[in-house]
Parts: structure tokens; sequence; C-alpha cells
């Protein structure tokens, strides 16, 4: 970490999947006037590129190579570019959401694509990030740190519409999944930094998380 990175103007959000990051980071990021970076596309997009090169994510000296050689472009608009080819859909395929974990558990790729997070970061002299690990790695020195949080099956109400799947109970069971593999992996597992604001976003609209944020950030 650069000492000047305390200088930076980043809002760090962390949490579980289905908490609300996203929606939210994105809301925030208009809101201040900042850009925006979803991390966890990134993530998504080694795993996609993965399994379509047949690759084992099990493999984890070749899943890595992937990861440094990957070109990985996230646009403003929310588009995600991989090697030229418009992945924004594809990176959000139940095979995908279901095998990710197994990709952000590897150490070689979180060097990486947290490298390049940095660099995205520096180059705007701040942002808002959302992922699962930027208050208490990518940048520990965030302005603001954020974990969201809510019910399971708040989460899962949202996972399913955003995945269009019918049955909640298996969304739910594979959230519970993902939350355990995420936060017992051995690098950078998901937590709570220590001076994080803690916000349940169950019973909360959109506009009232980032009325809240907005406020806690002044």
């Amino acid at each position: 970490m650069s000492a000047s990175d305390a200088e930076l103007m980043v809002v760090a959000i962390d949490g579980p999947a289905g908490s609300g990051k996203s929606t939210v980071a994105r809301r925030l990021a208009e809101a201040l006037d900042l850009e925006y970076l979803d991390t966890g596309a990134m993530y998504r997009s080694v795993t996609w590129a993965a399994l379509r090169q047949g690759i084992s994510l099990d493999d984890q000296p070749r899943v890595a190579r992937l990861a440094r050689e990957l070109s990985i472009e996230l646009e403003a608009d929310g588009t995600v570019m991989v090697d030229g080819f418009d992945a924004t859909a594809a990176i959000r395929a139940p095979e995908v959401s279901q095998t990710v974990s197994i990709v952000a558990a590897n150490p070689d790729v979180r060097a990486e694509l947290v490298a390049r997070q940095r660099e995205w970061t520096r180059k705007r002299g701040g942002g808002v990030l959302e992922g699962r690990d930027i208050g208490t790695v990518v940048f520990p020195s965030a302005r603001l740190k954020v974990y969201l949080t809510a019910s399971t099956e708040a989460r899962a109400a949202r996972r399913a519409i955003d995945e269009q799947a019918d049955d909640e109970s298996l969304v739910a069971d594979a959230l519970t999944r993902r939350d355990r593999i995420d936060s017992q992996r051995e690098h950078a597992p998901l937590r709570q930094a220590d001076d994080a604001f803690l916000l349940d976003t169950t019973d909360l609209s959109i506009d009232e998380v980032v009325t809240k944020l907005v406020e806690a950030l002044r």
C-alpha cells in the first residue's frame, strides 16, 4: 500500500452476496460524483473465462496464469468486456455464481486482481468499490468502510430475482454455502473491518441506505 492511498477518496463497501452491495454502491457513487468498481465482476470474469476454456478451477496455477493474462474492462455503464467479448450477462450465469468462490479463494488470482483494483482507484483519485475484502485488504485506509448485511431470506429473495430463479430455497442454500467458503478461506476471508459502518439492509430501501451512508461519510 502507498502512503498516498490515505489521501484517496475511497468508499469501501463489503458484505455477503445479496446484501445490496452493487445497487447501493452504484447509487452512492452517483451521489458522491465518484466512479464505481464492482470487484466481484473481476472474479466472475476469471471464473467465466476458465469455464469457457475448459480449465479446472481447482488447477490454481493455471487459473492464476489466466487471470494475469486476461483483459478485463469494466465500463461505466456496467458492461463487462473480457478479452474483447461482451460478457456482461455471461458472468452472472448460475454456473459462474456457483463456482466463483473457488476462484476467489485462489491467492494468486487475488493478488493479481487486488493489484488491478488499486491501480484503477489510484488513477481516478478514489471511487466507490464493492466486494468482500475492500476495507480489510484492498484499501484498509478507505475514507469510509461499510459492511452491508441482511437476513438470509431477504438476500435469497433478491438474488432469486437477479438470477430469475424459481426456487428461493435453493438460492438460500447456495448463499449459505458461499458465505461459508468466503468467510473460511485462508486468504482475505470475508469479514467486517473493525472500523466499518455496519448496516443491516433487510428492511431498508435503497434510498434509505444511500442516505445513511452519505451521512456517515460527512
